[in-house]
């Protein structure tokens, strides 16, 4: 009897184990994870999730792009969203709870992990023009120069996207005022980096204040780069939101953001891993 009752026992165990171990299996599935990046990340990211299929086949990554400021602000409104790629520590910061938020002494939202926050590339901020460059612009030194005397027609980001801050950063470098740009009707905005690129690739403009990787990306011809001296760094920090329901599958992908396989396909478009 007894040895009925301890093989009776041990069949109960077995067969619990398999439905633990069913229940487990059916808990991870498949998986829908919400990146929202920078605009200029567009086609590096894309390239990257096909990529990763074959690394974690069970894994759909849905993308929103679009400029950084407005990625942040749908954060701050409860949108949807497990990992967050900005192309500047600004928007990032005001997300960060350990962190004052560039331009105040106010701490940011607690809304990110910030033990996951890595910053994860640099980007160069370039002074684009359309094919022919029909203004003969050669450097930054050459844009103020046209825009003092009204000659040129300059496309730049609006003032919560970052490249449109790094923008204002150049001008404020040679001594000019974008609001009498603006008056005298030498600039015209995009609402994101994309939007920029694509007033330059039309020739609906003599130049654009763009990112390296957009130009790379549209064909366009860079005549020159800034310096730090001229608007900073260009650092695009990455962290995990809290509110996130696939914590697990988001920290996964943004280790696998940083491995030689994706950072192949940033270089080549002129990012640099910072890691």
């Amino acid at each position: 009897m007894k040895k009925i009752m301890k093989r009776t026992t041990a069949v109960m165990l077995i067969l619990s184990l398999f439905l633990l171990q069913g229940c487990a299996g059916a808990a991870k599935g498949p998986v829908e994870l919400t990146v929202f990046a920078a605009a200029s990340m567009t086609e590096t990211l894309t390239e990257i999730a096909e990529q990763y299929k074959s690394v974690a086949p069970d894994v759909t990554i849905l993308f929103n792009f679009d400029s950084s400021g407005t990625l942040k602000t749908q954060i701050e409104e409860g949108a949807d969203c497990d990992l967050f790629i900005s192309a500047a520590p600004k928007q990032m910061n005001a997300l960060d709870g350990t962190l004052d938020a560039d331009g105040g002494n106010e701490k940011g939202q607690d809304l990110i992990l910030s033990d996951t926050r890595v910053n994860l590339l640099e980007n160069k901020v370039t002074l684009a023009v359309p094919d022919g460059n029909p203004k003969g612009l050669q450097s930054f030194d050459d844009l103020a120069q046209g825009l003092k005397d009204g000659s040129v027609l300059l496309a730049m980001g609006n003032e919560d996207v970052p490249v449109g801050q790094y923008t204002r950063k150049i001008l404020a470098y040679y001594g000019l005022s974008e609001e009498e740009l603006a008056a005298n009707g030498t600039l015209t905005y995009g609402s994101n980096v994309k939007e920029v690129t694509t007033q330059v690739s039309e020739g609906v403009v003599d130049a654009g204040v763009i990112y390296a990787t957009d130009a790379f990306s549209a064909g366009l011809t860079v005549v020159d780069t800034a310096t730090a001296e001229m608007c900073g760094q260009v650092i695009y920090p990455a962290a995990v939101l809290k509110n996130t329901k696939q914590e697990e599958a988001a920290k996964a992908f943004l280790d696998y953001l940083k491995t030689p396989e994706a950072s192949a396909v940033f270089e080549k478009v002129g990012f640099t891993p910072l890691f």
